[in-house]
Formats: structure tokens, C-alpha cells, sequence
């Protein structure tokens, strides 16, 4: 059904008439442009397509628009402020936790999640929160580097 949706898009208002049974995904990235958040599996199982909705870590393949009504959206896009990075993306960066780079939007949007809920995690933590998000690549122990890294930049805070 189609309908208008109100929310916030990293940081700002926005109003939307779409399907509201459309998924998030494809909202973000066909309809607003913002192709950071990527598509792998389509059934919510890698974390490719995870963002921030109210700082809660959401596969945005399987979230309707209705879903996201009133509240706030971030996407990898959103998370540098002002030109600077974010600390979980400078840390990925600086600790080569990325190698092909797909998977690596979701992992951090999953990170930034993680570190909302325990701002100092251990390594286990780390481990067990990131565990649904897929890379192919290898680079998990640099994943968990750089998420200690960020953690203490970020000092609890965002």
C-alpha cells in the first residue's frame, strides 16, 4: 500500500510516498541513492545490507519502509560527519579490515551497534556480535582490531 512515510535519514527529515511494504534496501538504494548499503543475500542471512535504525543494527533486505515510520535511519553514508570519518571507519581503514570492501558498510554498521550496547567489548564480544556478518575475504582479526581500536576512540560515546 502506498503511503507516506516520515523519518530521519542520517540526521535529517524526510518525507516519503512509496509502497510500504517495499523493503528498506531498495528505498535507500534505488529510490535515494545511497548505494553504500549493499545487497548479498536478500534473506537477511550475511549483513550486507545492515544499517542503524535507532541505533539498532536492522537488515534493511528484510525491513518494510512501514517499519522505519517516525524513526531515525543511518546508513554507512551518514556516519562521517563534517568531512571526517567516523572512528569505526578511520579503524577499518587504518587496520586493513576490509580486502574486496562488500561486506565491509554492514560490518561496521553492525560495529557501531556492538559498541551502543557494550562500549568495551572484549574479544569474545566482539566475536559473537559480529558473528552474522559475512566476509569472504579473511580479514576477521583485523575486524576485531579495528573495533577495539574505534571502541577507544569512541569512548562509549558516538
Amino acid at each position: 500500500m502506498t503511503e507516506t512515510i516520515k523519518f530521519k535519514l542520517n540526521g535529517k527529515p524526510l518525507q516519503l510516498t512509496a509502497d510500504t511494504d517495499r523493503m528498506l534496501l531498495w528505498v535507500l538504494r534505488t529510490d535515494l541513492g545511497l548505494t553504500g548499503t549493499k545487497f548479498g543475500c536478500g534473506e537477511s542471512f550475511c549483513g550486507a545490507c545492515t544499517v542503524l535504525v535507532n541505533d539498532l543494527a536492522v537488515r534493511s533486505c528484510s525491513t518494510p519502509l512501514k517499519y522505519v515510520h517516525d524513526k531515525e535511519i543511518v546508513t554507512i553514508e551518514g556516519l562521517a560527519k563534517d568531512g571526517r570519518l567516523h572512528p569505526l571507519q578511520k579503524a577499518f581503514m587504518d587496520h586493513d579490515a576490509l580486502q574486496c570492501g562488500y561486506c565491509t558498510p554492514g560490518m561496521i554498521m553492525n560495529a557501531y551497534s556492538l559498541l551502543k550496547k557494550h562500549p568495551r567489548p572484549s574479544d569474545a564480544e566482539i566475536v559473537e556480535g559480529m558473528d552474522d556478518n559475512f566476509c569472504r575475504c579473511g580479514a576477521h582479526t583485523r575486524i576485531v582490531q579495528a573495533i577495539h581500536v574505534a571502541a577507544k576512540e569512541m569512548e562509549g560515546g558516538r
